[in-house]
């Protein structure tokens, strides 16, 4: 009976691993419809009675401000180009911060944002982290880093039902994605951390200052030239 037991539960797994890596390759050419943070928010409007209407529009790599692609980097990791999916000395600094009793700190890359907002759910399980880590290795080894930050750009959430860069330059400047200046760039970047709660169009003080900073930290990366980094094939 527990030898049953195994053989079923490694069957299952096989199933996983084989759907999950097909869904990743997929997504590497298609754009995704939809993702898991998407529908959540969805759901939740619906429990509190206050639904929502999600604006979401896909726009390819071209369609999209250089700027919006570097500030996103800036502010959330400077170490895109360069790392497979985890930026293991900042996940180091962010335990030993919330082991001293600070506010918990995440130390999440780009890439590990794509996994869970694209596959997974809310939460801290071990088992979620295990699932968030497989689909990140997942990514890194099939997608391009300009697919990645292109995926980004489309699903990120930037307001109350708005996901995506097209609806986020609608919704809080009235302009085109391609269109945003460096500045609305910077401020869409300055929110990214709490996007419900911070209003880009809208800063408040200290999304202003944030925003300063980022636009400090595009031109120390060296602004739109950073991009050359983000290769278009597959690396070594």
């Amino acid at each position: 009976m527990l030898r049953n037991l195994l053989r079923r539960l490694l069957r299952a797994l096989l199933w996983f691993a084989a759907v999950s890596i097909v869904l990743v390759l997929v997504f590497r050419w298609v754009p995704p419809p939809g993702t898991a943070l998407m529908l959540e928010r969805k759901v939740q409007s619906w429990v509190s009675g206050e639904p929502i209407d999600l604006q979401r529009e896909w726009v390819g790599w071209d369609h999209i401000s250089d700027d919006l692609k570097v500030a996103v980097i800036a502010g959330e990791d400077q170490k895109f180009a360069s790392h497979w999916g985890f930026d293991i000395p900042a996940i180091q600094a962010a335990l030993a911060f919330n082991e001293r009793g600070g506010s918990v700190r995440g130390a999440s890359t780009l890439t590990q944002q794509v996994a869970k907002n694209l596959f997974l759910w809310p939460g801290r399980s071990w088992l979620r982290k295990g699932l968030e880590a497989w689909f990140t290795g997942l990514i890194e080894l099939f997608w391009t880093k300009q697919r990645i930050l292109e995926v980004y750009l489309n699903s990120a959430e930037w307001g109350q039902g708005v996901f995506g860069a097209q609806a986020a330059a609608r919704h809080h400047f009235g302009v085109e994605a391609s269109r945003l200046s460096r500045q609305q760039a910077a401020q869409l970047a300055a929110v990214l951390p709490s996007p419900l709660k911070w209003n880009a169009g809208k800063p408040s003080t200290y999304v202003a200052s944030r925003a300063g900073w980022i636009r400090r930290q595009m031109s120390q990366l060296g602004g739109p030239s950073y991009l050359m980094q983000l290769d278009t094939s597959r690396r070594p």
